[in-house]
C-alpha cells in the first residue's frame, strides 16, 4: 500500500517527468512531420490551373482529387435568412470580373423570356407575367472556365450535384420588368405529370441595382397566404440584388411536397439594370 503514492505506470518518481516530456515530444515531432505531408499534398500541382490565377480564385477552389473530396478544405460564409420558406444568402460568392463575364457571354443571345404554360393557360393570356429577357448557357459552351467554376462552387454550397442541375438562365431587367410571384416547382396537378421536379433554384447576382428589382417572398413564415394576396404586390422577405452575392431557396420539402411558402417573384426594377444568373436544382439527373 505505501508503494501506491510513489510509483507511476510501475515507474519511480524521478523517472515520471523525464518520460512524460519525452512521449509529448514523440506527439510534437509526428504531429509536425504529418502537417508537413498534408500541406504538401494540398500544395501539389497547384499551378495546374491557369485559371485560378487569372481569375483570383483561391487555389483547390476549382478543382478536385479524385471522385470526391477537393484539394483543402474552404468555407462559404452564408447567412439564413428564413426558414419558411427556406432561403439562405451567400456574400461575395462570385468576383466582379467573374459576374462581367457573364454578362457578356449572354447579351448577344438575350430573348424575351417564356413562361412554362400551366393547363389551359395561352402565351397571350400570361402576357406581362414576365417581362425580361434572357438566355440559357450552359457550362459546356464556357471556354474561359468561369460558368464551370461557379456551378462547382454552387454544388458544395447546396451539397446538390452538378448533374442535377439545368443550364444557367441569365436574366436581365430592364426599367420596369419584373416577374410576377410564382413557384419554381411544377405542381402536376397544374402543370401534369413530371419526370423530375425543381428542388431547389440559387440566383447568383450579375449587377448591382439603384432601386428596386429585389427578390421578394410573400408568403414569408405563412403572412399573406389567407388575404386575397395580389401576385403583382412586392411585399414580405425582400433581397436586395448586390453583384456577385447569391441567393438559394428550397422550393420542395425534404419529403418531395411543395413549399408554399416558396412563392417568389422580381420586383419591378425603378432605377438602374438587374442582371442576374439562376441555376434551376432537379430531384435527379437532368440531361
Amino acid at each position: 500500500m505505501k508503494h501506491r503514492g510513489k510509483r507511476f505506470l510501475g515507474l519511480e518518481p524521478n523517472l515520471r517527468l523525464p518520460i512524460v516530456f519525452f512521449l509529448c515530444f514523440c506527439f510534437f515531432l509526428a504531429g509536425l512531420f504529418g502537417s508537413m505531408i498534408i500541406s504538401q499534398d494540398v500544395n501539389r500541382g497547384g499551378s495546374r490551373h491557369r485559371l485560378l490565377d487569372e481569375f483570383g480564385y483561391e487555389d483547390g477552389d476549382a478543382m478536385s482529387y479524385g471522385e470526391t473530396g477537393e484539394s483543402s478544405v474552404r468555407s462559404i460564409p452564408f447567412q439564413v435568412l428564413s426558414w419558411r420558406p427556406r432561403a439562405v444568402y451567400f456574400p461575395n460568392f462570385a468576383s466582379a470580373e467573374q459576374c462581367q463575364s457573364v454578362i457578356e457571354m449572354a447579351k448577344s443571345k438575350l430573348k424575351p423570356s417564356a413562361l412554362a404554360l400551366r393547363k389551359g393557360e395561352t402565351a397571350e393570356s400570361t402576357k406581362g407575367t414576365r417581362t425580361s429577357s434572357g438566355a440559357f448557357i450552359s457550362a459546356s459552351e464556357d471556354s474561359s472556365g468561369v460558368l464551370e467554376f461557379v456551378e462547382r462552387k454552387i454544388a458544395r454550397a447546396t451539397m446538390l450535384p452538378r448533374s442535377h442541375g439545368e443550364a444557367f438562365n441569365v436574366l436581365r431587367y430592364e426599367v420596369g420588368q419584373r416577374y410576377i410571384s410564382h413557384y419554381d416547382s411544377f405542381n402536376p396537378a397544374e402543370y401534369g405529370p413530371q419526370q423530375s421536379q425543381r428542388m431547389a433554384s440559387f440566383l447568383l447576382y450579375l449587377s448591382d441595382v439603384e432601386e428596386g428589382g429585389e427578390t421578394m417572398f410573400p408568403y414569408e413564415n405563412g403572412s399573406n397566404m389567407n388575404t386575397g394576396y395580389d401576385y403583382r404586390s412586392c411585399i414580405g422577405l425582400k433581397v436586395r440584388p448586390r453583384q456577385g452575392d447569391g441567393l438559394l431557396f428550397y422550393s420542395l420539402f425534404p419529403n418531395g411536397t411543395i413549399d408554399k411558402t416558396s412563392l417568389h417573384g422580381s420586383c419591378p426594377v425603378v432605377n438602374g439594370e438587374k442582371w442576374v444568373a439562376t441555376k434551376w436544382i432537379r430531384d435527379r439527373e437532368w440531361p
